[in-house]
């Protein structure tokens, strides 16, 4: 389902609304009850120091809504005019400068990327990608539920710099009241006449791998929302075979920031190697569970704490499903960006951290994971429909502790088949968890082989279900 102009009425379904955590009362503690528009310009750059850094979740605290267009350009101010040229190689210039990198999962700089797809042949597209497939994540939707606005524009600044003719956003139809929330501001922005093209918004199936960006060009070209082979890449050749840049909105939210302020003021946020501030959705024992911005670079440890890291948590899940568990005692001191978690074969990834409650079974809840991973494949090849299901029955004997000969060897075995063999990364990112499970709970794994499961594995599946496992969508229902 696509949306050009039209505003249609949805119900708001079950997304939390309270648990914004990025714009805390220390950072608004010197406003009082000032009028948005009598504030000071400068204001609205501020950092607040070490830990939580508003920029864009300032605000979020004073509302349960989105922001209008006119608390929008108060509280972040205008663009700068030379944002909206058209091929603006000093925006592109300033983005690169700014060290910006993708905030969906892969970290890629997203300059190089925007700059491959301004060389193309021809007028390019811009997509934005509000999908948000990873259950563990929340940023996204609260990103676009609060400021809607920061990230059409940022749609609209990446179009002129690349050169767009279109740009379209992508979002689950699952969530119809997100969708009913970003037409409203796009009819807002239209009245105003403040964008020199419009967005399209488009529901699409919501399938763990339809996030994927080959996955939208597919859908948007007609097809299913399944990832195809590559190349080409989608800046070679995308939506109607024109260079499409395909970004995260929050990377695409921060690409406003820069417009406005520049890269200097983007890399005065950062520590730890990292660039500027990020959003991510701290839970599982925490005692203030949600979603954070904290500056790039800040370490796995102090995110935790921010959140209120609860005594006695011994590993974390890292970067969401696709990601990795760590334990925690080594990993907390490392920084929260790509480059500070290599060593440790860890990635942010979705910007997720869930730290495990103390007395529960790790291997049960990468199980449960791992079989809904199994699920959500595009079955376009062997290691989607027979690796990953047979990789689940091996997780879920060994976490229940009856295991029907060697499940630790079985699986070994088949990471090493299924690795870099599927038609797309899903195989990957699964294989990718479930061999990060077995090495940090290895203890378990061997005492639950050995039909020894932990305690928590005897209290039954219900007290060790935290992770969200979503409701499967409709079964076939790829288009």
């Amino acid at each position: 389902m696509s949306h050009a102009h039209a505003r249609d009425e949805y119900r708001r379904d079950q997304y939390r609304g309270d648990q914004y955590r990025g714009d805390q009362d220390r950072g608004d503690k010197d406003r009082g009850d000032q009028d948005p528009d009598d504030r000071d310009p400068d204001d609205r750059r501020r950092r607040t120091g070490a830990g939580v850094t508003p920029r864009l979740t300032m605000d979020w605290q004073r509302a349960d809504r989105a922001a209008t267009l006119r608390e929008h350009s108060a509280r972040f101010g205008p663009l700068r005019a030379n944002a909206a040229r058209r091929g603006n190689r000093d925006l592109l210039d300033q983005i690169a400068a700014a060290g910006l990198t993708g905030r969906g999962g892969a970290s890629f700089p997203t300059a190089k990327k925007m700059r491959a797809v301004a060389a193309g042949r021809g007028p390019a597209v811009v997509v934005a990608n509000g999908m948000e497939s990873e259950p563990a994540s929340e940023k996204d939707q609260a990103l676009l539920a609060r400021a809607p606005h920061l990230v059409l524009d940022g749609i609209s600044v990446a179009a002129t710099a690349v050169g767009a003719a279109e740009a379209h956003l992508c979002l689950s139809r699952t969530r119809g009241w997100l969708v009913d929330s970003v037409l409203a501001a796009i009819a807002e922005r239209e009245q105003a006449g403040a964008d020199r093209i419009g967005v399209a918004v488009h529901e699409l199936p919501h399938h763990y791998v339809s996030s994927e960006e080959t996955a939208l060009v597919h859908w948007l070209n007609g097809g299913e929302a399944k990832p195809t082979s590559t190349p080409p890449r989608p800046f070679e050749r995308g939506v109607g075979k024109r260079p499409t840049l395909v970004d995260n909105v929050e990377t695409l939210a921060h690409v406003a920031l820069i417009a406005r302020y520049g890269a200097a003021w983007f890399r005065e946020a950062g520590t730890g190697g990292g660039a500027g501030t990020m959003l991510t959705t701290v839970a599982g024992a925490v005692s203030r569970p949600g979603v954070y911005e904290v500056e790039a670079g800040t370490s796995v440890g102090d995110v935790l704490e921010l959140a209120g890291l609860r005594e006695r948590s011994e590993a974390v899940l890292i970067g969401g499903y696709f990601g990795t568990w760590h334990d925690l005692e080594v990993i907390a001191d490392l920084p929260f960006t790509a480059a500070g978690l290599r060593p440790a074969g860890g990635s942010p990834g979705a910007g997720v951290l869930f730290a495990l409650p103390a007395g529960t079974c790790g291997l049960a809840e990468a199980a449960r994971i791992m079989r809904y991973l199994a699920s959500q494949g595009a079955q376009q090849c062997g290691p989607c429909i027979f690796g990953l299901p047979a990789i689940a029955d091996d997780l879920a004997q060994l976490a229940a502790g009856r295991p029907e000969g060697d499940p630790l060897s079985r699986m070994q075995r088949r990471f090493g088949v299924i690795s870099g063999r599927g038609a797309c990364r899903h195989p990957d990112g699964a294989v990718r968890m479930a061999a990060s499970a077995i090495r940090t709970f290895g203890a378990d794994a061997h005492a639950h082989a050995r039909r020894r499961p932990c305690l928590a594995a005897h209290r039954g599946r219900q007290q060790t279900a935290l992770l969200p496992v979503p409701r499967p969508f409709a079964e076939g229902d790829w288009r």
